[in-house]
């Protein structure tokens, strides 16, 4: 049996609510213009941004990484269980996803007050501005993409969400996979890249 295109393209759509995908948008640019920002400074002054990267804990950067990714996969483990009518396993998924999502800020806290202690803060040089600019900008973005993690594990709880209608769910995963698109790309950018 042949599906008509018609069907077809009434199956198919954008996943979240299309403000959310304008808002993603505009917080990629402004991402893009800092990491811009940091790549030319540092392709300007490549041993200055070496030298100063050896503050870094590459390691760290990696448990940061994996902890982001790994709640990325729980929250898009939600949205199927929504999909297939099981809200409540979608809440313990994204309960399980603000977990992994926790790991990352106690890393990155801890990270940015031993940089403090080292006297390595905002006004110490070129490459620790831009550090803490990027990663302080993309910090704010995971502690609001947790509170909206919360959120929809409370609304999936109380089954607020149906398998037909989930538009509010995939834009909130949808930020958060912007949150985990940006630090994928901030890690090596900069623990990693000489």
């Amino acid at each position: 049996m042949s599906i008509s295109h018609e069907a077809s393209a009434a199956t198919r759509r954008l996943p979240g609510d299309l403000a959310m995908w304008f808002f993603i948008l505009a917080e990629l640019t402004v991402f893009a213009i800092l990491i811009l920002v940091f790549a030319v400074a540092q392709w300007l002054n490549p041993a200055f941004f070496r030298e100063s990267r050896t503050a870094l804990d590459s390691s760290i950067g990696l448990a940061l990484t994996l902890s982001l990714l790994t709640s990325g996969l729980f929250a898009a483990l939600a949205v199927e269980q929504v999909r297939m009518a099981q809200p409540r396993r979608a809440a313990v998924l994204l309960l399980t996803a603000l977990i992994s999502a926790c790991v990352y800020v106690v890393l990155k806290l801890n990270e940015y007050g031993h940089l403090a202690g080292m006297g390595l803060g905002l006004e110490h040089n070129t490459f620790f501005t831009l550090y803490w600019i990027l990663t302080g900008f993309h910090f704010l973005h995971v502690l609001l993409g947790m509170v909206i993690l919360g959120w929809m594990a409370e609304r999936c709880r109380r089954r607020a969400y149906a398998a037909t209608d989930c538009s509010g769910l995939e834009s909130g995963v949808l930020y958060w996979h912007m949150v985990d698109m940006v630090w994928v790309l901030l890690f090596p950018l900069v623990y990693i890249i000489n």
